[in-house]
């Protein structure tokens, strides 16, 4: 073969090679607009949420109500100090005020199993695994399973933690805003000491959260309650922090939660802010962890936060400025056929100002998402 006509061979591959390559892409393009069309052809189904803190006043009530809030979550005022659980009568009444504010009550906290520190948490037996003490608290549980069921009240949320909520301080963020911060190598060098617990290591957190979830989700399911437990915030390395590994700080760790009952009630409070703290590229990485949980039907309420950051090193952010694409999360959620609740959460904090800047920052979330949700409804 001459020069010539190799030359003119291998021009024409190169043609038939760019040919395929963008016939590949185009292939690609036109799958991906198909998918884009197929969700978007879907009813949006999610509503805007809130969880109202105590004492869930009815002035609390109408300022979610106001800012177009269409379901919260909140607590029961429970009037027997030495009980742990809210009776039937006690959901039902608030179910009641809720509802008088136009709004319905999606899911309710137990007094057992908040996100608290162990060594505040003035009912710790469970997560410590002292019985006979954990076995009456575990029966208290189960009787609040019991009250949602007759008072009409779905979902019962719950935390398995003993470290609580860990940060390492704040940043300044837009404007007078402060955002809670995490850096892991400033928590390990600011607190390293054991808590009451002691050290407890992976096997021993999976003892304690089995021995919880076999007692509870037969129970759950006889009275057709959904459990929705909050992942541990944020997540630790698997060396763990003060002595604990946080099994249920990884994606890996909750799909082995999941598994451990097989249970249309065993579920997730999705903390979306969480999850991405778990994730070391939440920007890109949360949306198929939304499709593995959503698609399964495990994701009983979101908690749609935002974070800038990563894994071991992060801050929370204002919904609109984070690392993860919130339009393209609601997407998601729709894809999936979520029908739950979207709720804000941990607003940035002001200094000095606390009560107002609460108020005020979580009015600013309440007509962002509001505004995501209408334009959303809008897609064809």
């Amino acid at each position: 073969m001459d020069r010539r006509s190799f030359f003119s061979l291998s021009g024409a591959s190169a043609v038939a090679l760019t040919a395929q390559g963008m016939l590949a892409r185009q292939t690609q393009a036109a799958t991906a607009a198909d998918a884009a069309r197929s969700s978007a052809s879907k009813p949006l189904k999610v509503r805007l949420g809130h969880q109202v803190p105590p004492p869930c006043s009815d002035a609390q009530f109408a300022y979610v109500a106001r800012y177009g809030v269409d379901g919260v979550g909140a607590s029961a005022t429970i009037t027997d100090p030495s009980r742990i659980y809210a009776t039937t009568e006690e959901m039902t009444q608030l179910r009641e005020r809720v509802e008088k504010h136009h709004m319905t009550l999606d899911i309710t906290d137990s007094v057992l199993l908040p996100s608290s520190l162990i060594d505040r948490e003035p009912h710790p037996s469970i997560m410590l695994a002292r019985s006979p003490q954990r076995d009456r608290d575990i029966e208290s549980f189960q009787n609040h399973i019991r009250s949602c069921a007759a008072a009409g009240v779905p979902v019962l949320k719950y935390n398995m933690s003993i470290l609580g909520v860990v940060r390492s301080g704040t940043t300044p963020g837009r404007g007078d805003a402060l955002y809670s911060t995490w850096h892991l190598k400033d928590g390990q060098a600011a607190d390293q000491s054991l808590t009451s617990a002691g050290v407890v290591n992976a096997d021993a957190f999976w003892e304690r959260i089995t021995y919880f979830l076999d007692r509870v989700v037969p129970v759950a399911n006889e009275y057709k309650v959904r459990l929705a437990c909050h992942p541990q915030d944020p997540g630790m390395p698997p060396q763990g922090y003060r002595g604990v590994d946080r099994v249920l700080g990884t994606v890996d760790g909750l799909k082995k939660f999941l598994s451990i009952q097989e249970s249309p009630y065993h579920g997730l409070n999705f903390c979306q802010g969480t999850v991405s703290e778990d994730l070391t590229d939440p920007g890109t990485q949360i949306f198929d962890v939304i499709r593995y949980f959503g698609s399964r039907n495990k994701i009983f309420n979101v908690h749609f936060r935002n974070i800038r950051g990563r894994r071991d090193d992060f801050m929370e952010v204002f919904p609109d400025e984070g690392s993860v694409d919130f339009v393209k999360a609601l997407k998601t959620y729709r894809e999936v056929g979520y029908s739950g609740l979207l709720m804000p959460d941990h607003a940035p904090r002001v200094a000095g100002d606390v009560q107002n800047a609460d108020l005020q920052n979580f009015a600013f979330a309440f007509g962002h998402l509001r505004g995501l949700i209408q334009s959303e409804q809008h897609v064809v």
